[in-house]
C-alpha cells in the first residue's frame, strides 16, 4: 500500500479504530525486535517501515484530537 493511501485510509478511522491499529502496530514492532534480536528476521527494513507506520497512526490521532 502507498504511503498516501495508508494515511488516507487512517483519516477515515475513528479514535478507537486508531487506537486499535496504534496497538497491533506496538504488538508487531516488538515481535519485529524480539526475533532481529534472536537472528530470527529476514526483512529488518520492516522494523523502519512500522516505526514510521506508527508515528503516521500518532499524527492523525493528534490531528482528530486538534479538530474537537
Amino acid at each position: 500500500m502507498k504511503i498516501n493511501a495508508f494515511v488516507e485510509d487512517l483519516k477515515t478511522k475513528s479514535a478507537a479504530e486508531l487506537n486499535e491499529e496504534l496497538v497491533a502496530a506496538k504488538k508487531e514492532l516488538f515481535n519485529l525486535r524480539f526475533q532481529n534480536a534472536t537472528n530470527q528476521l529476514n526483512n529488518t527494513s520492516r522494523i523502519k517501515e512500522v516505526r514510521r507506520n506508527i508515528a503516521r497512526i500518532q499524527t492523525v490521532i493528534t490531528e482528530k484530537a486538534a479538530q474537537n
